[in-house]
C-alpha cells in the first residue's frame, strides 16, 4: 500500500504540473479569442458604414442616372467613385470573412483548453480520492500495529549529522535537505512543515536557486544521467521502474528522502530499495 500511495502521489504531483501548463494555455487562448472577437466587430463596423454609404450615394440605376444627367463628367466622376467604393466594401467583407474564421478558430482552441483543464482537474479529483483511502487505511493499520507492539524497541528515526563533501550547490542543497530530518511525510506536500519525495527534492533545490518541478518524473529528465558509481552529495537518485520515489544522495551510500506514510525525513542507505538510476542535476 504504501508503493501504491507514492505511485499514486507521483502521478498527482505530474497531473498537477501538467494543470500548470494548460491553465497557461487556456489563458492565452482565451486572450487570442478576444482580440479576435473584437477584431470582428470592428471589421463588421467598417462594412456596415461602407454598406451605408454606398446605399445613400447609389441607390439609383446607373444608366438612367447617365441619361437625366446634364453633367457626364461629374456622373463618371461619383461613378468611379462607386467602383471604388464597392472594390474596397468586397475587400472589407473578405476581412469580415477572415476575422470570423479566426474568431472561430479562437472560440474552438479556447474550448479545447478550458476542457483539458477540466479533464485534468477530474483526474486530481479521483487520484485524490484514492491515495486519500488508501492513506486512511494505512494510517489504520499502522496505528494498530503500534498497539501491539507497545513496549517493545522500535526504529524511530533520529536526527544524524553527516558531514557533506563539497561546496557545489549540489553539496549545499544536500545540506539544506538534512536539516528537514523528522518532519513528517504527506503526500503532494512540499514544505516547510512537510514533505513528500519530490516535495522535498524540489524544496532543498530550490533553497540554492534552482527550480525543479514537484514531479518525479519531471525531475528524472531535469539533469545529466551518471551512473551509480559517479555518485556525488547532492544527486538524486530514483527508485523503482516507474520512478515513483526519489532522494539526494549524501555519500557513502546514503541519502536522505521522505520515505512513506506515517514516516519522518529520515537518512537511509539507497541499497535499501531497487535502484532505477541517478541524475546529477548540478556541480
Amino acid at each position: 500500500m504504501h508503493n501504491e500511495i507514492e505511485t499514486l502521489t507521483e502521478e498527482y504531483n505530474g497531473q498537477r504540473e501538467k494543470l500548470k501548463t494548460a491553465k497557461k494555455a487556456a489563458d492565452a487562448a482565451q486572450k487570442t479569442l478576444a482580440t479576435s472577437e473584437a477584431d470582428l466587430d470592428a471589421k463588421r463596423a467598417e462594412v456596415a458604414m461602407l454598406a451605408q454609404n454606398a446605399y445613400m450615394t447609389g441607390g439609383l440605376n446607373r444608366l438612367l442616372a447617365f441619361a437625366g444627367s446634364g453633367d457626364p463628367d461629374s456622373f463618371l466622376d461619383r461613378a468611379a467613385t462607386m467602383d471604388v467604393l464597392e472594390q474596397q466594401q468586397g475587400a472589407e467583407v473578405n476581412q469580415v470573412t477572415q476575422a470570423r474564421e479566426a474568431a472561430e478558430r479562437a472560440r474552438a482552441g479556447a474550448k479545447a483548453r478550458i476542457d483539458e483543464v477540466q479533464k485534468i482537474v477530474s483526474e486530481l479529483d479521483t487520484k485524490r480520492d484514492k491515495i486519500t483511502k488508501l492513506v486512511t487505511k494505512v494510517e489504520s493499520n499502522l496505528f494498530k500495529r503500534a498497539l501491539g507492539e507497545a513496549g517493545r524497541p522500535g526504529t524511530r528515526a533520529q536526527r544524524v549529522n553527516l558531514p557533506i563533501v563539497g561546496s557545489g550547490k549540489a553539496a549545499q542543497a544536500a545540506r539544506w535537505a538534512l536539516t528537514q530530518q523528522l518532519k513528517p511525510y504527506v503526500w503532494g506536500a512540499e514544505g516547510p512543515g512537510s514533505y513528500d519525495c519530490s516535495g522535498l527534492v524540489m524544496a532543498a533545490y530550490q533553497k540554492v536557486g534552482i527550480s525543479l518541478p514537484h514531479y518525479t518524473g519531471s525531475q528524472w529528465t531535469a539533469g545529466r544521467h551518471i551512473s551509480r558509481e559517479e555518485l556525488r552529495p547532492g544527486d538524486l537518485v530514483f527508485f523503482y521502474s516507474d520512478l515513483h520515489h526519489v532522494g539526494i544522495y549524501l555519500g557513502g551510500g546514503m541519502m536522505v528522502h521522505a520515505p512513506q506514510t506515517g514516516d519522518v525525513v529520515r537518512i537511509a542507505s539507497i541499497a535499501n530499495r531497487p535502484f532505477a538510476g541517478a541524475v546529477r542535476i548540478a556541480d
